[in-house]
């Protein structure tokens, strides 16, 4: 015997997509029960002949036109018809988790560098078209719930998502280092990607989220490529503060000159005497050393060049100025004097040695005698003695 339901309603949780009632067999007298955000689609041999939105129905010819037409057709209105009832809960699913199975290989733009990396994060969906999904991914299947969902669409989604997150990379230039700080535009590129490829399948994709880019860490290709990259901005930086640091000391430093000259013009005013008269005491200090007398005299500091000084100063400069002019023109006398006697003394020897060699010549020539030679010889030492 037949068993006819009575009630048609959903049985399954909120985490289902599509739920098929265990029941086949109904006649006009069962009632369908449709909640919010659900729809219930009645399928006869393959084909859909109604859908019904959240509601309560009894399977009457009145509110149910094509089933009714059925039921009037083989049952004569009372028997039990055969038909399958699919109910889809059209409730947005969120935190559906995806991640790539195996890495990503792509050239990175800044370095030209092969790296590889992986990707996972979580998206949103919700059933668009309910016949469409039951036809593609469902068929004889008794439920479709979240774990399946996902799983149907790994492989789709590895083969999808894999391809835009290179083509991504690529068509906006964007360094490994970058992606971190770049998710969210990241995430929603990648979802306007995607959305034609789920309606395909009659599902809508609310929202999609990479939340997670995972780096070649253990890679020594990645290692180079990370120290590369370190030395790039880190000498740039240290180039930076060290010439804000330069700057910053030659700034301290001139303003320390200004601080220093602003002090001594201020003392200067309140001690009565200007720059001039100020570096004419110093020179005066310096010419009171006898050091330093023979370095101005030659450098031809003169008498009066320091009259600017002041009266009592400038007198003193002077007689300090001539005097030491005097010593040196005494003492350069007494040299000169010292040097011309010396070379007078030099020229007399030479000539007695002159003499004296002319002398031994002639007694050894026998040109004149050993008394002579002694004579001459006696007179010779008598005119340098």
């Amino acid at each position: 015997m037949i068993k006819v339901c009575d009630i048609i309603k959903y049985e399954g949780d909120n985490s289902t997509f599509i739920w098929k009632h265990p029941a086949e067999d109904f006649n006009c007298l069962s009632q369908l029960i449709v909640h919010e955000s659900q729809e219930a689609i009645f399928f006869m041999n393959g084909q859909v002949m109604d859908i019904f939105g959240p509601g309560r129905y009894r399977l009457e010819s009145e509110n149910l036109p094509i089933i009714g037409k059925i039921i009037k057709k083989f049952t004569g209105d009372v028997s039990p018809f055969h038909c399958e009832v699919f109910f889809i809960n059209k409730s947005v699913q969120m935190s559906m988790k995806w991640g790539t199975d195996s890495k990503v290989e792509f050239m990175d733009p800044q370095y030209n560098f092969p790296l590889a990396i992986g990707a996972s994060g979580e998206m949103i969906l919700r059933v668009l078209d309910s016949p469409r999904l039951i036809m593609k991914l469902v068929g004889t299947e008794s439920y479709l719930d979240k774990e399946k969902l996902v799983s149907f669409f790994r492989a789709f989604l590895m083969t999808k998502v894999k391809t835009y997150i290179a083509q991504e990379i690529k068509q906006k230039n964007i360094g490994i280092f970058e992606l971190d700080s770049r998710l969210l535009e990241f995430s929603n590129d990648i979802y306007s990607m995607l959305v034609p490829d789920f309606d395909d399948y009659g599902i809508s994709l609310e929202r999609f989220f990479v939340t997670n880019i995972v780096k070649p860490e253990d890679d020594s290709i990645y290692d180079r490529y990370k120290e590369l990259h370190f030395r790039q901005y880190a000498d740039i930086t240290e180039a930076r503060i060290q010439q804000q640091t330069d700057l910053i000391n030659a700034q301290t430093e001139a303003q320390k000159i200004v601080i220093e000259s602003q002090a001594l013009a201020t003392k200067r005013e309140q001690e009565g005497y200007t720059y001039a008269q100020e570096r004419g005491f110093d020179v005066a200090e310096k010419v009171a050393d006898n050091s330093s007398i023979g370095q101005y005299t030659s450098m031809g500091i003169g008498i009066g060049t320091m009259a600017g000084v002041g009266g009592a100063i400038g007198n003193l400069l002077n007689n300090s100025l001539n005097s030491s002019i005097s010593n040196q023109n005494l003492e350069g006398s007494i040299e000169e004097k010292k040097k011309t006697s010396e070379k007078k003394n030099n020229d007399n020897i030479d000539e007695f040695k002159n003499k004296a060699d002319k002398l031994k010549i002639l007694k050894e020539s026998g040109l004149i005698s050993d008394d002579e030679y002694e004579k001459m010889k006696a007179d010779l030492l008598s005119q340098i003695l």
